[in-house]
């Protein structure tokens, strides 16, 4: 998420009532997961395992719990609680817009575009042209869509990251103030929901076509004409290339990478990044000879039992 303007690192701290180590003009551009941290950036940890990581990434203000050696050419902002405090930051800057229309009166619709009745068209939502929006398609804040889309019926764009900090009263959700992107010429089947961003973009590629209840995770980026079928759950941070297939009930782990042209078999689980080019099937994920000979050496146990037995019976 970038700001619209540049802020100065005491104006930040200044805002969430925080400590604060370096330049106190040291310029503050946005605000991003550690996934998709630039130059400029403010990213939070909150948990010494991810120091390091936190530190060393591109990000140039680190949002942390604990006062620690500055890296050169970055910036501290210290405070007790950073996870709270980047919700505090998310909504100050893309604070919730309530809506009393169903469509609203900033969002750009393109020339030949069709919206059927009942569906949601939120604030600064952008739809290109030749697009078809059938009923009750709900289509979140500042989502963005090109031309000659399809969505069926009942599908979310834009719903809120499944991304939440265990507390002792319950848990706290980290708030979304991402996006959707969807290229030109996707088609999305009925009861699809694709989650918006934390920070970023969850971005389907051109020409990729996605069948009936499908669930896209956050901050995941699908490639160029893609074909994902039915029931798939795809989870946050997954990059999937260009031209994947990924079959029925696929479900997948966070953070993965799934090669160009890939092939997953149906009821996969994809627990692993792996390359492109290869078909695979089972879980835990393997490439789909592998997996097929070991269920087929498998049902040869009763037979090879049988024969251990008769030996053994005639000693």
């Amino acid at each position: 998420m970038k700001f619209t303007k540049a802020y100065s690192l005491k104006e930040i701290a200044d805002l969430l009532k925080c400590e604060f180590v370096g330049d106190e003009s040291f310029e503050v551009l946005g605000m991003n997961e550690i996934h998709v941290v630039e130059k400029g950036d403010i990213v939070f940890v909150d948990h010494p395992k991810y120091y390091d990581k936190a530190l060393n990434s591109a990000a140039t203000i680190v949002l942390i719990n604990k006062k620690v050696d500055c890296p050169d050419g970055k910036a501290l902002l210290i405070s007790d609680d950073p996870f709270r405090d980047f919700n505090k930051l998310t909504n100050y800057f893309k604070p919730f817009q309530y809506s009393t229309v169903a469509i609203s009166s900033t969002a750009v619709i393109g020339e030949g575009t069709i919206i059927q009745p009942n569906s949601f068209v939120g604030n600064g939502v952008v739809i290109g042209k030749n697009c078809l929006i059938h009923s009750n398609v709900a289509i979140y804040d500042n989502t963005i869509i090109g031309d000659n889309v399809i969505i069926h019926a009942g599908t979310v764009l834009g719903a809120d990251a499944f991304y939440y900090k265990k507390r002792p009263e319950g848990f706290d959700q980290l708030l979304s103030g991402g996006r959707v992107v969807i290229q030109n010429n996707v088609g999305i089947g009925a009861l699809c929901t694709i989650d918006k961003g934390v920070t970023g973009d969850t971005t389907i590629g051109e020409g990729t076509k996605i069948d009936n209840q499908v669930h896209v995770g956050h901050d995941t980026v699908i490639g160029k004409k893609c074909l994902i079928a039915s029931q798939t759950g795809i989870a946050g941070c997954v990059i999937i290339e260009d031209e994947v297939t990924l079959w029925g009930q696929v479900g997948t782990t966070s953070g993965i990478t799934i090669g160009e042209k890939a092939v997953v078999l149906g009821q996969t689980g994809v627990t692993k990044s792996v390359t492109g080019g290869k078909t695979y099937f089972g879980t835990p994920i393997q490439e789909s000879r592998e997996s097929l000979k070991q269920m087929a050496n498998i049902k040869k146990i009763p037979e090879i039992m049988d024969k251990l037995n008769n030996k053994e019976a005639l000693h």
